[in-house]
């Protein structure tokens, strides 16, 4: 079958289009298994894992050629032993994180604090840049018949991300404000929708200007071109000196110290990731004495998958979708993404 693949680990400094390749001959799937669906690919999104997935990932020992990809809209074309017939035939989402926590031992304490441990399907495992995929059933959630295979690809890792974030970990109340650096990216731009859905006023940064006014397009209230200054001054004027209540931060070095000194007292400084580097200066003092709370969060459960695809079935949320590429121009898409210049998801369409 078809599958769009890395073919080999492209070195830090290279070019990653040079090594995606379009192939014919990748296998087929098995026979899903025991809670496991068969799906066929009608749409998948990128993300910035599958850069990392092309460069190699700190920590996994991952084989060439490879196909990455964690975001899909699909259709169910058969199901495994123990799954309801009536997924066959349904247009899918997937939730591409898989909880692989280790059971309890008898000497440890409770888990109540514990986050689940994931891997992921187009990182740990091979991804859905295929036309055909297997995913447990648990991990699926269906959308309506009319929905864009397109933008519902699009939805998936990162509206979860961000719906995690911010709902469950951050505990976003209606009202409450929000800071999003790095307008533009997905997670920033899911976490703009959504902070827009529980009726939240929005500031973002970013390096240019027009991303600025396309958040602004899309419901943001104030935006900063980051220079380098500390923008964290521009952020506390326009809340009127009080500061805002959640910070969303996926740039990581550049832009935390800033990020954290924007907060209200009380607020959560929330982050999914690190782009510009992981070593950032924080501000001890300034967390115990506003009580700061900093949070990470990785993917989500599926229940919080299943809460946020309802959202978007019932039409509350939209993901923004960047372009679209036919799988043939499937290394144009990996370039798009590299290039830093897109404003929300780059979508393959099989």
């Amino acid at each position: 079958m078809k599958a769009l693949t890395i073919s080999r680990q492209s070195a830090p400094a290279e070019p990653i289009q040079p090594n995606i390749r379009l192939v014919d001959n990748w296998p087929e799937p098995p026979a899903p298994g025991p809670g496991q669906a068969l799906v066929r690919t009608l749409a998948a999104a990128l993300n910035h894992l599958d850069l990392w997935v092309a460069r190699g990932v700190p920590g996994l020992k991952l084989e060439y050629p490879r196909v990455s990809g964690s975001d899909a809209c699909g259709q169910v074309e058969a199901v495994g032993p123990g799954v309801d017939q009536s997924w066959v035939g349904k247009r899918v989402l997937l939730n591409a994180a898989i909880d692989v926590s280790p059971p309890p031992t008898a000497t440890e304490g409770p888990r109540t604090s514990l986050a689940p441990m994931y891997e992921l399907i187009g990182e740990h495992h091979q991804g859905v840049l295929m036309e055909k995929f297997l995913a447990p059933v648990t991990h699926l959630q269906p959308i309506r018949d009319d929905q864009d295979p397109a933008e519902a690809a699009a939805f998936g890792l990162t509206f979860l991300t961000a719906y995690s974030m911010l709902h469950t970990k951050a505990n976003l109340a209606p009202g409450q404000s929000v800071l999003i650096t790095g307008a533009g990216g997905g997670v920033a731009c899911a976490a703009l929708t959504i902070a827009r859905h529980f009726g939240c006023p929005v500031a973002v940064t970013s390096r240019h200007q027009w991303k600025i006014d396309k958040a602004k397009s899309l419901g943001a209230e104030f935006g900063v071109v980051d220079a380098g200054q500390d923008w964290s001054k521009d952020i506390r004027a326009w809340s009127k000196g009080r500061g805002v209540d959640v910070a969303v931060d996926s740039a990581g070095k550049a832009t935390h110290i800033k990020a954290l000194k924007s907060l209200a007292r009380g607020g959560a400084y929330v982050t999914p990731g690190c782009t510009s580097g992981p070593d950032a200066t924080t501000d001890l003092a300034r967390i115990f004495w506003n009580q700061l709370r900093l949070l990470g969060s990785t993917m989500g459960t599926p229940d919080e998958f299943a809460e946020v695809v309802a959202l978007y079935r019932s039409g509350a949320l939209k993901p923004v979708v960047d372009g679209v590429f036919p799988l043939d121009r499937g290394g144009e898409a990996y370039a798009r993404l590299e290039s830093s210049e897109q404003f929300g998801k780059i979508v393959i369409r099989f």
